[in-house]
């Protein structure tokens, strides 16, 4: 479908370089404890944020520390995005997605926040049962959803469209629809983005160097889906 690799993301290439065994079993442990390290901390500030409630009462007082970790999440995701000498040289790469990752998880600690509790942590059980099983498929499955790329990027324009219908007219069942398609879209994603770094037969796979481009991928999807299954569980519990 592809005939150029390096069009589909940055850090991507043919799997001559990922042959290897021992390099892409290496490159898949320290992808997954890096994700690992970013659940944590973000199930840390979700908890934090949900449960503690002087943080919560001073949070919800304090609107400026929600600007400082939006403006701080937006620049150093399109700086890792943008520049692969950012995401590929050490320290730099492990600082700027330290510092993308405590204000991304405190911007979805605050959302969370205003959640009921039981719906979060129903939220944050789905996820993790979804997530689970959607990687094990990735690794199971003999379809090679890396040559989805294009699908997933006019898919991705689709729901940003969609996002400003859903501002400009409000409305449950709308908002429904749409974190619904979200939630689904993210979980095709995530087994995209699993099947890039596991590499072997598919197609397209990650460079071995872009770990943290890997864990960012991943992390990425998985917080995504966790975002529009707590939109469903509070428009149906509503």
């Amino acid at each position: 479908m592809y005939s150029d690799p390096e069009g589909l993301l940055p850090g991507t290439m043919d799997n001559f370089q990922f042959s290897e065994k021992s390099v892409r079993n290496g490159f898949i442990r320290k992808v997954y404890s890096i994700l690992m390290v970013q659940l944590l901390i973000t199930l840390s500030f979700i908890t934090l944020l949900c449960y503690h409630e002087p943080t919560k009462d001073y949070i919800s007082s304090h609107q400026e520390v929600w600007w400082i970790a939006f403006v701080l999440m937006i620049v150093t995701i399109i700086a890792m995005a943008c520049c692969p000498s950012v995401r590929r040289n050490s320290p730099m790469n492990f600082i700027f997605l330290f510092v993308f990752t405590l204000a991304e998880a405190f911007l979805l600690g605050a959302t969370a926040s205003t959640y009921n509790s039981d719906a979060v942590l129903m939220a944050v059980g789905l996820t993790a049962a979804v997530s689970l099983g959607l990687t094990l498929f990735a690794f199971q499955t003999k379809w090679d959803f890396t040559m989805m790329g294009g699908a997933l990027l006019v898919g991705l324009i689709i729901l940003t469209i969609f996002s400003f219908v859903v501002i400009f007219v409000p409305g449950k069942t709308i908002i429904l629809v749409f974190a619904s398609v979200g939630a689904f879209f993210f979980c095709l994603h995530l087994v995209y983005d699993t099947q890039l770094m596991i590499g072997g037969s598919h197609k397209y796979s990650i460079s071995p160097e872009e770990y943290i481009f890997a864990s960012l991928n991943l992390y990425l999807d998985i917080i995504n889906i966790l975002t529009n299954l707590l939109i469903i569980l509070r428009i149906i519990q509503d």
